[in-house]
């Protein structure tokens, strides 16, 4: 469909790793501000489950996309966390992918919505013992993507207290560690004034 095209760039919390297509929440997003009144195409997506920020990169040189979008929107880092990056290795990778979702964007950085990390210790695939330690990592990568976007002019939303707020079991998908649908809805919930001051730019 044509309309105002929109960018989502991320790992497998962007692409929804077992919720439909229509339950993700750059999908849900995008619904939210037709209700508003933009006229949005359907999301591209460039997002992969287990994706750190150089693996998302690639995706994106990969993918050959043609810019500008009205609105990007970047999630990614969890898989850095996960593997036993530190901040200090984040920094400069997602320093990176900041740039090159500026460039997406036609150099607009205020069309650029940066998402927090979502703190995968809440769920029940977290060790209960490692739980403490994971949101201090998640808070310390948090740290440096909230100071990368806001040097660089970006947006920022943080969804990592929701994500802490969704510790039923219901609040995920069958693996016991990706987010259900509802958790997606409330994170376009949050993002979608950024967006909305963002597609105004």
């Amino acid at each position: 469909m044509s309309g105002i095209r929109y960018l989502a760039l991320g790992d497998s919390y962007t692409i929804g790793e077992g919720v439909a297509p229509h339950e993700r929440w750059p999908e849900r997003l995008a619904a939210t501000l037709r209700e508003r009144g933009y006229p949005m195409a359907d999301p591209e997506v460039v997002a992969r489950t287990g994706w750190t920020c150089d693996e998302l990169a690639a995706g994106i040189s990969a993918a050959a996309l043609r810019g500008p979008y009205a609105l990007v929107s970047l999630l990614i880092g969890v898989n850095d966390q996960y593997r036993g990056g530190t901040p200090d290795e984040y920094r400069p990778r997602f320093d990176a992918i900041c740039a090159l979702a500026k460039s997406l964007a036609g150099e607009r950085t205020g069309r650029v919505v940066v998402l927090s990390i979502p703190d995968w210790g809440v769920s029940p695939f977290a060790p209960e013992r490692g739980r403490a330690e994971i949101a201090r990592e998640i808070d310390a990568f948090n740290a440096v993507n909230r100071a990368v976007a806001a040097r660089a002019g970006a947006r920022y939303v943080d969804i990592t207290a929701a994500s802490r707020a969704a510790v039923d079991r219901a609040c995920f998908v069958a693996d016991g560690l990706h987010p259900a649908a509802a958790v997606h809805a409330e994170w376009a919930r949050l993002a979608v004034d950024a967006a909305e001051r963002a597609l105004r730019v």
